[in-house]
């Protein structure tokens, strides 16, 4: 028998009654291409563009992930400035603007525990991109692109702050957001959450890390 909805809604997966969700999108995290639309027109343009620079597709892109209708290129660190160079500045691309950089802590995978990731954004052509770099946590090393894209600045320091990602060259990489002489990087998954108990109406409410198990 299949389920009933709200509103009388049968036959159909969606049991809220909304009747227009819709199942999630295939992800591609091996993509190749053709990727289909926009996509093959950025990366048809950056490959000739970093073959202008003396630069290989093959070894700047480590691979591609095509999910809900967005890419993200995979790029090795040693060729970010490059890549970057050549999305801001060829014509066929000018993604003038980097929208912020965001930090991603995987610890499960080996090697490739801290990610960076750029969105960028082409305000000519009306397009954006994704770019990721993995190190390992052992070699939190990434290139700074502030001299690519000055919007960086603060967002790069922001990574560092709360993942602990170094970015060489950076005209000034301090802490931001937490105090000068603050131990760790809080948004590492294996950070402790940390807290101060509570008393609240006779009731003791222990720390966040006490109250529960998260393993």
């Amino acid at each position: 028998m299949r389920a009933r909805g709200m509103f009388g809604v049968r036959g159909s997966g969606d049991t809220s009654g909304y009747g227009r969700l819709a199942p999630p999108k295939p992800r591609h995290d091996n993509a190749s291409r053709p990727f289909g639309g926009n996509h093959d027109v950025v990366a048809d343009a950056l490959e000739s563009a970093l073959a202008a620079r003396g630069e290989r597709w093959d070894d700047a892109v480590e691979r591609a992930v095509l999910h809900r209708g967005e890419l993200t290129l995979h790029i090795a660190r040693t060729h970010l400035p490059a890549v970057a160079s050549a999305l801001r500045d060829d014509q066929a691309l000018r993604f003038e603007l980097c929208l912020g950089v965001s930090g991603v802590h995987q610890p499960g995978e080996t090697g490739r525990e801290l990610h960076a990731v750029y969105h960028l954004q082409s305000i000519t052509h009306g397009r954006r991109v994704r770019l990721e770099v993995s190190v390992p946590e052992s070699d939190p090393h990434i290139p700074s692109l502030c001299g690519i894209y000055p919007t960086t600045d603060w967002h790069e320091r922001e990574t560092y702050d709360f993942f602990g990602i170094e970015f060489d060259g950076h005209p000034s990489l301090t802490r931001i957001e937490m105090p000068d002489d603050w131990v760790g990087h809080p948004q590492r998954k294996d950070y402790p959450l940390g807290g101060i108990p509570v008393e609240f109406k006779g009731a003791r409410i222990a720390p966040p890390d006490q109250r529960r198990s998260y393993n």
